[in-house]
């Protein structure tokens, strides 16, 4: 590693919230959510941490057939279901449960040729306008696919726009509600922030995603600091350059941070060609050698500048917190604009990763 900065994994902190969610899912089943190649971390590097699990739950057909190939033989459900009528080939040689939220899906299964029934998750649309069916719809798909014969145990499954908040899920569930009435049907509703604070929506099996990865599911630590939850990715680099400037001195590019005393001011390799969120404006939270501080100016394809007034002791080769467990992944993403999901999620390739 010749530039001095890595994401380190910490599958302790991975199976740890793993079992935060499943005490908080209490008797239901529990849904892993690796989608986005495990929210950064690395779906290869991590699922072995995750394999108490009951099952993983992605995206991509790649992803899926990976985790069959390094022997996972749980089930393994597609949040978006299947893209192309020739999908299905691959779900029947893998046995992949799928969503299903279309017409086109449904009339794909009638016709397809597969050796075994495949388990079906119908999407209910509660709310949020993406993918599934209205609630007066779901009677209907539900008979269709009810009677294909290629279709195995089928799940009433949704999803929460606003779990964060108690107010947030009333109207969804009302929805849901009126979608399965008349259905004796498994359910599949909770996200990581319904897992976590609204046990009325667990049913039979829930689908934590950001609490594994020890972030928020509302973007405030505070919100998580008493779970047991623990931050799984930690971005660390180091002090490349040492600058004193006088006051009135700016730095960076376009001079938007300008000193109004003499001060001295820490290069970091680190930048957003790395993931670092380019939009952190100065004050958002850093540590070096273990004293927190704030970064100043802008934010560079390479490299980060921050004050190193709290940190007299500091100097090149000083060891640098960008995230992780003294600078919380939330903290950084608040000042920046953003949540913790997309700077794990932009965590660039050029970084080395490391399992510990």
């Amino acid at each position: 590693m010749s530039r001095p900065i890595v994401a380190t994994i910490d599958s302790a902190a991975l199976r740890q919230n793993l079992a935060v969610a499943r005490r908080a899912a209490g008797g239901s089943r529990l849904w892993s959510v690796v989608k986005a190649n495990a929210y950064g971390h690395g779906l290869d590097r991590v699922w072995q941490s995750l394999q108490e699990t009951d099952g993983f739950a992605l995206l991509n057909l790649e992803e899926a057939i990976l985790l069959r190939e390094r022997g996972w033989k749980k089930p393994i459900l597609l949040l978006e279901g299947f893209f192309h009528e020739s999908d299905l080939e691959i779900l029947d040689r893998y046995r992949l449960t799928t969503s299903v939220h279309s017409i086109w899906q449904i009339k794909a299964l009638a016709k397809a040729k597969l050796s075994a029934p495949l388990d079906i998750y119908l999407k209910v649309n509660i709310g949020m306008n993406r993918l599934g069916f209205q609630p007066e719809q779901v009677h209907s798909a539900w008979q269709k696919l009810r009677s294909l014969h290629n279709v195995g145990e089928m799940t009433l499954m949704s999803h929460f726009a606003e779990a964060e908040t108690s107010e947030g899920i009333v109207e969804p569930l009302k929805r849901i509600e009126q979608a399965a009435e008349g259905l004796d049907c498994p359910r599949s509703l909770a996200n990581s922030a319904a897992t976590l604070w609204h046990p009325q929506t667990h049913h039979d099996w829930v689908r934590p995603g950001i609490i594994l990865y020890g972030a928020s599911p509302s973007g405030q630590w505070q919100d998580i600091a008493s779970s047991g939850l623990k931050p799984v990715m930690t971005l660390i680099s180091e002090i490349i350059g040492v600058q004193q400037i006088s006051a009135g001195a700016a730095v960076g590019y376009g001079g938007l941070y300008r000193s109004d005393d003499d001060r001295r001011i820490g290069v970091v390799a680190c930048g957003y060609a790395d993931g670092y969120p380019r939009l952190s404006p100065t004050g958002t939270p850093v540590s070096v050698d273990g004293v927190v501080t704030r970064t100043v100016g802008r934010v560079s394809m390479d490299m980060i500048t921050v004050d190193l007034t709290p940190c007299p002791q500091a100097g090149i080769g000083s060891r640098v917190e960008l995230w992780g467990n003294a600078i919380k992944i939330d903290d950084v993403a608040s000042a920046s604009g953003t949540v913790g999901y997309e700077l794990m999620c932009a965590l660039a390739p050029r970084v080395p990763v490391v399992v510990e």
